[in-house]
């Protein structure tokens, strides 16, 4: 934030060419879209359940009994919908806007974590609400930007929902269902490790309407969206990147009773209040797009004795801008891309023109931060223990060199000599790869900064999925089994219980500085 902020000039919109009624509703059952036509007349919240009385923090769920039946049963386009938030403060009103084919849906909101293996809880359910077909999203011709202009189909308070990730699911009339993400974030995290979800890369990667910012309806890279709203919908369930990106890293977290706070990276852009004081701060397994804010607060975090792990690979790589919606700040996801000489701050403000972080003008390599530097997609490879000495993999019963199939993909990181890196850093696993025919490696790698924290990177994008590994829920789409899923698991223990006493370099070993040894002078 601040004065150097420029929003990009409104362009004309239009009807997106081709959805006309019938045939939007038949991309519907393709693209997952919503419904088009006329708009639906606001209903009141209801509260067939209305919340127990409850502490806003985490800590008062541990006890509580799950609800099992919280999974989607019948994926369908009969209906769709989004919140005017992707986060909200415990008692705050959020709305919602919903486009379906059915007569009647329903609200159910699921809060995720460990619930004796449930991994959610059921805290608020509305009644029927009459369903309405809304009207047809618009197309912003300079951006091509997907943004509806749906009518509120109800609001509902938050009074009483403790703090964590829930699950809105849409259920209609006739069995489809569609969810809805929303954070409900905590205020404080000093004393916790705070849990930072990703909307901006969810939304980055959505192609509800026919375009995200890496592709338009044909799927060519030339007709991508230049910014993204999130005033529509996701595609495919509702909810995909946080179901295979972050989900099972929050229903560790609350198995192991740490004390915990949420978060969003927007959040995060915004106001750094939650980071201070904080224990640690988990990225979770996909979180790609971060603003130059973001990041400020995050380092300064580190700065000042905050624990970081980076879960996944390929972190704050894009640098993007936040910008108003229709009726919302910060709803509009700005990224140019390689197309970054058409941004509005390119010449003016080189800072805020959005494309890679390492790439000009403003280049600032991620690896100052995570200590890895992102290289490549795809690949598919084991995961080789480089220092099983190392503290991380205690009580896991690995051997320098043993591997785990499928654990590095389908992007991934590495220590790249000559990049910027913090000291000491030591690497902690070194997984040979081919990535396009070309031979490369994937890195784990820890260091710590003079704070005492720790930052500590796994390098790869599955590290979260192969929590489900060997689970009906995730994890079989890759081939990583039961064995690397116990890996994975002890080794984030051991993580998320040594970053949540404090600054780990005041209880745990030292890195041990190991890059010029594991690449012998290589670049």
């Amino acid at each position: 934030m601040g004065p150097d902020r420029r929003e990009v000039p409104r362009h004309r919109t239009e009807h997106i060419p081709g959805l006309r009624r019938r045939t939007f509703l038949e991309a519907c059952a393709g693209a997952a879209l919503a419904s088009a036509a006329a708009a639906c007349d606001p209903a009141p919240s209801a509260h067939d359940h209305p919340p127990a009385a409850a502490s806003h923090r985490p800590e008062a769920e541990r006890e509580r009994a799950g609800t099992p039946d919280w999974r989607i049963r019948s994926q369908g386009p009969a209906v769709a919908g989004y919140a005017d938030r992707v986060s909200v403060s415990p008692g705050e009103e959020c709305g919602l806007y919903v486009s379906t084919t059915a007569s009647s849906f329903r609200v159910s909101a699921f809060r995720v974590g460990w619930y004796d293996g449930a991994e959610a809880r059921l805290v608020w359910s509305s009644g029927r609400i009459p369903g309405r077909v809304q009207a047809e999203p618009h197309l912003t011709s300079g951006t091509r930007t997907v943004r509806t202009d749906w009518q509120r189909t109800l609001a509902f308070s938050t009074a009483g929902w403790p703090e964590g990730a829930y699950l809105l699911r849409l259920d209609a009339e006739g069995g489809h269902q569609r969810y809805v993400p929303l954070i409900v974030r905590s205020t404080r995290g000093a004393g916790r490790t705070v849990l930072m979800h990703a909307p901006a890369t969810w939304q980055a990667y959505n192609r509800w309407g026919g375009y995200s910012l890496y592709e338009g309806p044909s799927g060519a890279y030339a007709t991508r969206s230049l910014a993204v709203s999130f005033d529509r919908p996701y595609d495919s369930s509702g909810a995909e990147k946080f179901l295979v990106y972050e989900r099972a890293a929050v229903v560790l977290a609350e198995r192991l009773g740490i004390p915990l706070a949420y978060t969003t990276g927007m959040d995060v852009h915004r106001d750094p209040g939650v980071l201070r004081g904080a224990r640690a701060l988990i990225c979770l397994g996909h979180d790609e797009y971060w603003t130059p804010e973001q990041r400020r607060h995050v380092t300064q975090a580190r700065d000042a004795g905050t624990n970081v792990a980076f879960l996944g690979a390929n972190t704050c790589f894009r640098r993007v801008r936040l910008e108003q919606g229709e009726t919302r700040p910060d709803r509009t996801v700005v990224c140019y891309k390689s197309s970054f000489r058409s941004d509005p701050c390119y010449g003016t403000h080189p800072s805020l023109v959005t494309t890679d972080f390492r790439q000009s003008p403003g280049a600032d390599p991620e690896s100052s931060m995570t200590g890895v530097l992102y290289e490549g997609y795809p690949t598919d490879a084991p995961y080789v223990v480089h220092a099983a000495d190392h503290w991380l993999y205690e009580g896991t019963g690995t051997r320098s060199g043993d591997g785990f199939g499928h654990l590095v993909g389908v992007e991934y990181d590495r220590v790249t000599p000559g990049a910027p890196v913090p000291e000491p850093l030591e690497i902690t696993a070194h997984s040979p790869l081919v990535c396009n025919g070309r031979r490369s490696t994937s890195d784990s790698a820890y260091y710590t900064v003079p704070s005492g924290a720790g930052v500590f990177a796994t390098g790869t994008m599955r590290w979260v999925e192969a929590l489900m590994a060997g689970t009906p829920d995730g994890g079989h789409d890759h081939g990583m089994d039961a064995r690397t899923r116990a890996f994975v698991t002890r080794t984030t223990e051991n993580l998320l219980h040594a970053f949540a006493l404090g600054p780990s370099a005041r209880h745990r070993p030292a890195p041990r500085p190991n890059v010029e040894e594991v690449y012998k002078g290589s670049a």
